[in-house]
């Protein structure tokens, strides 16, 4: 199996929030923004690996500023680190107000995906080729949680 380079399948996505999204107190839901980026991390690791995933555990998901009715949500999401069948996939999610212009870290999370054959069970995914050092970093880092992960089980 060849190696995949992280802008393979690296992706963004980019919503406008609408009432449809806002909570009681007229943010953003925070259960919206946590679907997006389950769907955005598991098209990129759908990508690197060819197939269907699915979401073995979300190892951390931190919100950082709100997201309000009618900016743009912009999601970014590559893969930090490959195992032999699980992925774990980096997402930021950046609210922009279009009008000003003014853009803000509003969440990050970390996604490990597990790939899967045709019957449903567990499959090989090619390696992972880091080219920049930010990316080299991302892998060292990911490769830290995993051994934590597992270390937890």
């Amino acid at each position: 199996m060849n190696p995949k380079t992280v802008k393979e399948s690296t992706i963004t996505i980019v919503q406008q929030m609408t009432h449809q999204d806002a909570n009681l107190a007229g943010n953003v839901h925070g259960g919206t923004i946590m679907k997006l980026i389950d769907n955005t991390g598991g098209i990129v690791a759908s990508r690197h690996a060819g197939c269907l995933v699915v979401t073995a555990s979300i190892d951390r998901l931190d919100f950082h500023s709100p997201v309000y009715v009618g900016d743009l949500l912009r999601l970014k999401a590559s893969v930090n680190y490959v195992g032999t069948t699980s992925m774990e996939v980096g997402v930021r999610v950046e609210a922009e107000n279009f009008i000003t212009g003014q853009v803000r870290h509003t969440a990050s999370a970390y996604l490990t995906f597990v790939a899967l054959n045709e019957n449903g069970m567990p499959k090989k995914v090619p390696p992972l080729q880091p080219e920049t050092e930010d990316e080299k970093r991302r892998y060292h880092e990911a490769e830290i949680r995993r051994n934590k992960r597992l270390e937890n089980k």
